[in-house]
């Protein structure tokens, strides 16, 4: 499979129509443009939590399911960042609880909300997804280039909430997840088979559309955004 082939499996997942729908959901507008309160915000948090929290795990079985070296050590850059690179101190779930209590939002409110149960069916599609090759290089593509749309997002309504502007979590993504992207990327870059393709562009639209419902309850449960009334249907 050629350099060009690969590079048009990546074309695909950017212009995919799930991807698009996701990208475009309307959280993301209103959340930086509507008033929004301290108990909405801390609601994000205290859901966001839980992908955040699994996300090391899922990229090392991820790891151990890529059966080749490129794809193997461009994932394990991506966790190596995620889980800090040896100081635990420095990983991001620990920096985002960090961050947030910093700001004002209490610590067991960000990191022991019950989640909803579209944040637990988010979870549990990673955990399906690393255990095989094209699920899990889908579903990392697939987060990771649309992460920090999500970050700021959410960032966006602690710095109006609190006024703080100095959040390490917001600052870290702002500065690793251009290596997590190009990361993503070169893990796209080895031979597909036609059939291969659609695995990968099928499991990063699983991805996306477990993304929407998520944002979707968001939107539900705090009133920012209007959730899509057709977010099943994007399943392919």
């Amino acid at each position: 499979m050629t350099q060009e082939l690969a590079t048009n499996l990546v074309d695909r997942l950017n212009e995919s129509p799930v991807h698009r729908k996701f990208a475009d959901h309307d959280f993301f507008a209103r959340v930086t443009k509507d008033d929004v309160t301290k108990e909405q915000v801390g609601t994000f948090l205290g859901q966001w939590w839980y992908p955040l929290h699994y996300f090391p795990t899922f990229l090392a079985q991820c790891v151990a399911s890529l059966p080749d070296i490129e794809s193997k050590s461009a994932i394990t850059r991506i966790l190596n960042q995620e889980a800090g690179g040896g100081d635990p101190k420095a990983a991001h779930e620990v920096i985002y609880a960090d961050s947030m209590e910093k700001a004002g939002f209490d610590r067991d409110l960000v990191t022991n909300s019950a989640p909803f149960e579209e944040t637990a069916a988010l979870v549990a599609g990673y955990e399906k997804a690393a255990k095989e090759r094209y699920s899990a290089l889908g579903f990392i593509f697939a987060t990771e280039v649309t992460d920090l749309l999500m970050v700021s997002s959410i960032g966006s309504s602690v710095q109006r909430v609190t006024g703080r502007d100095d959040n390490e979590w917001v600052s870290i993504h702002v500065e690793q997840e251009p290596d997590h992207v190009e990361e993503a990327n070169h893990a796209m870059l080895e031979g597909f088979a036609p059939e291969e393709q659609e695995a990968v562009l099928s499991s990063a639209e699983e991805m996306w559309t477990l993304w929407t419902r998520f944002f979707d309850r968001l939107s539900k449960e705090t009133g920012v955004g209007t959730p899509y009334p057709d977010a099943v249907s994007v399943v392919r």
